[in-house]
């Protein structure tokens, strides 16, 4: 049974990992933060990522809560979600950082904005469309105090990876250079949309039981 609950955690986790794209949204946190001192960009990515764990842990909680309260079932949001996370997954095989998450106008404000952690890096950058859906459906799909918990943990343990690259993210965007960071793009939108299936396939065999 533990080892069961650690598989679903850890591809939770790296289901985040696909749809945030943290290394590819390095290239992005750097420019925003490019006028700012070592200290103040050390802030900016915290902020960025403990509003992210604030973010995906009230769409964990209170996930189902909305479903019911819309009459929509599991299955079908997992479809809307699994085709979300295609339309993700293909702006990031066709090597785009960033645009499919964050429109022109939240690029224009973030400009003029000193605090920038919050919007756009968090929100919708970082936990955008995809990494809310993704956390609403895993927690509907496994309830019970154990399993909130334990993905909850795991939002945090994602937080905190991110934290940790933001935090060397001129260092690595210098060492992988715009070519890596596209080869990772791509790899990471190629399994984004493998798990976009997934949800998909699972959502209608459920609402189809003939295709089964």
């Amino acid at each position: 049974m533990q080892t069961i609950e650690f598989a679903i955690f850890l591809q939770f986790f790296v289901g985040l990992i696909a749809a945030v794209n943290p290394i590819g949204i390095m290239p992005v946190f750097v420019s925003l933060t490019a006028h700012m001192s070592p200290e103040e960009r050390n802030k900016t990515a915290y902020t960025a990522n403990i509003a992210v764990t604030v973010i995906l842990t009230v769409s964990l909680l209170a996930g189902q809560f909305l479903l019911d309260m819309f009459s929509i079932s599991l299955d079908s949001f997992r479809v809307a979600g699994g085709l979300l996370l295609m339309s993700i997954a293909f702006s990031m095989m066709s090597g785009k950082l960033g645009e499919d998450k964050q429109n022109k106008q939240e690029k224009s404000e973030s400009v003029s904005r000193e605090q920038i952690g919050v919007v756009p890096l968090a929100m919708p950058l970082m936990a955008g469309p995809g990494a809310i859906s993704s956390t609403i459906v895993y927690g509907a799909r496994y309830p019970g105090l154990s399993n909130t918990v334990g993905i909850a943990v795991t939002i945090c343990l994602f937080a905190f990876s991110c934290w940790l690259l933001f935090r060397s993210a001129p260092i690595i965007v210098r060492f992988l250079g715009q070519t890596g960071i596209n080869v990772i793009t791509r790899i990471m939108g190629l399994i984004l949309a493998a798990l976009g299936i997934e949800f998909i396939a699972t959502g209608l065999r459920a609402l189809f039981p003939g295709l089964s």
